[in-house]
């Protein structure tokens, strides 16, 4: 699959890019001097450009390549999950959540998620263990550097597996250096490049619409009716209103929790720009988010998903439709532009879960480490991301050659399980000075239990299947970790209480 004239122009059109990232690479590090500076950045950026790399790193090669795939198998019922359920309640979450956690991460000096949690509930080994849980966000960092290689193998006609080597060897290389400082300049130029992209995507399935949207059903509906069904049976993901609707809810609500979004509020240096920032993220991501829709463009555009005899895989889906849909100079700008959007989340990711390793999983648990000087501590943190490269390499090259219907659902696995954990302590110790650890650890436990337990032990009518849905057993697992949590809350509260009770009657007798 694939054409040739891509080659050329590709590779030369990737040199140009990758020059000028590192330029915003190295203009970024001149302003890093310290491990600090590296996690949060000292340059004063206006609220509109953080903004923008909020949007970016926030809708990702998930967004414009991975879930359009599964929209293009699946059909309308994917449209309502991924783009109308899931992001009105992110964006309803960011809101609020966005305020009170700069808020108190202002107060508590935080850098990371973990240190927020641990110096809110006053437990350095609870911080650790929720460092720990981090890890799991390299799944969603394997999303991203598989739907980046399967992209540029189309275009490069070069094998994925050697592709997704080079992607990580240069994002995981120049991540090194820049950091916050960077990545905020390299974000906002993505973001813009995202938009020119998402409207030419948008706009590619014009002509599908020549006799209007009941047209465009019609035609998708001769293919497979079930692709016009709000809900679909026939789908692993999308069966029913509670998977599409309510699930996504949930689990829009949660997504916020991810650290290279619920932190990025932190670059603000005034409270005064976070109006500012959320109207500019939000605005920038309703349109990111429609990018799914092209799932449908690609699906009309191979109705038996196969071309040239070869079955095309729903992560081939939407690389394939811009190899074959576009002239050469379009699909090169589009090829760039979702570039940006695999790379804009990937810095985020790498950025986020490198400092939480080096800060809260080696720093805070060995002093010998922590008595280092500052310029030690960015080398180490090097080393972390060095390491992380190379698990991401392997666990890529996994989701290459055998992935479960889609590299989603091992993404979707471990990063759902990690705001599952996290929810209810976040939501705690934002909302309410009860502050328990007790309860926090008792909902981050239970969580992880019901989520692996149901997704793996296939407990539940929804997951008898070899692949299932990693937003029903999330899901779950996040209303009942809440109750969970609330009622531990609640039941030392009351044993409190009474211990208080019995002390003033014995001082009174």
């Amino acid at each position: 699959m694939g054409r040739t004239e891509y080659i050329m122009p590709t590779a030369l059109l990737l040199i140009v890019l990758m020059g000028i990232i590192l330029w915003l690479v190295f203009r970024g590090a001149k302003a890093t001097k310290s491990f600090q500076d590296y996690a949060v950045g000292s340059v004063a950026f206006s609220p509109v450009a953080v903004g923008l790399a909020l949007a970016a790193s926030m809708t990702s090669a998930a967004t414009f390549i991975i879930n359009p795939g599964l929209i293009g198998l699946y059909g309308y019922s994917g449209i309502i999950a991924y783009a109308i359920a899931l992001p009105v309640a992110a964006f309803v979450s960011l809101v609020f959540l966005t305020k009170k956690f700069r808020d108190q991460g202002n107060k508590v000096k935080a850098l990371t998620m973990a240190q927020w949690i641990g110096n809110r509930y006053e437990s350095p080994k609870y911080a650790t263990a929720i460092a720990a849980l981090s890890l799991l966000l390299i799944t969603f960092i394997v999303l991203i550097v598989v739907g980046l290689a399967q992209l540029l193998s189309q275009s490069l006609q070069v094998d994925v597996v050697w592709v997704m080597i080079g992607v990580v060897v240069f994002v995981f290389g120049y991540m090194m250096f820049g950091g916050a400082n960077s990545m905020v300049y390299t974000n906002t130029i993505q973001a813009a490049m995202m938009l020119v992209v998402a409207i030419i995507l948008l706009y590619s399935g014009h002509n599908y619409f020549a006799d209007g949207l009941s047209g465009f059903t019609a035609r998708l509906a001769a293919i497979n009716p079930s692709l016009v069904e709000p809900t679909n049976p026939d789908s692993l993901l999308f069966r029913n209103y509670y998977e599409i609707i309510f699930c996504q809810v949930i689990i829009g609500i949660a997504v916020v929790c991810q650290p290279h979004i619920i932190t990025k509020s932190l670059l603000l240096k005034k409270d005064s720009d976070v109006n500012k920032y959320l109207i500019t993220a939000i605005a920038t991501m309703v349109i990111f988010f429609s990018i799914v829709i092209v799932g449908i463009y690609a699906r009309l555009e191979f109705p038996d998903l196969v071309l040239n005899g070869n079955p095309i895989k729903p992560d081939q889906l939407i690389p394939t439709y811009v190899v074959e849909k576009f002239q050469v100079a379009v699909g090169l700008i589009v090829t760039m532009g979702l570039i940006a959007a695999g790379i804009s989340t990937l810095e985020g990711l790498i950025q986020s879960l490198s400092i939480t390793i080096t800060s809260d999983l080696l720093l805070s648990n060995f002093p010998s480490l922590n008595k280092q000087t500052e310029t030690q501590k960015v080398i180490l943190n090097r080393v972390v991301i060095a390491v992380i490269g190379l698990v991401a390499i392997g666990l890529s090259y996994r989701q290459i050659v055998a992935p479960d219907l889609s590299v989603a659902i091992f993404a979707q696995n471990g990063v759902y399980a990690f705001f599952a954990a996290v929810f209810f302590p976040l939501i705690l110790g934002m909302f309410t000075k009860e502050m328990r650890v007790d309860a926090a650890i008792v909902s981050s436990v239970v969580a992880l239990v019901v989520h692996f337990g149901m997704y793996y032990g296939q407990i539940g009518y929804m997951m008898q299947n070899p692949i299932n849905n990693p937003a029903i057993s999330a899901s779950t697992a996040i209303i009942i970790s809440s109750m969970c949590g609330y009622l531990t809350l609640k039941l030392l509260k009351t044993k409190s209480d009474s211990f208080k009770l019995k002390d003033i009657a014995n001082e009174s007798i």
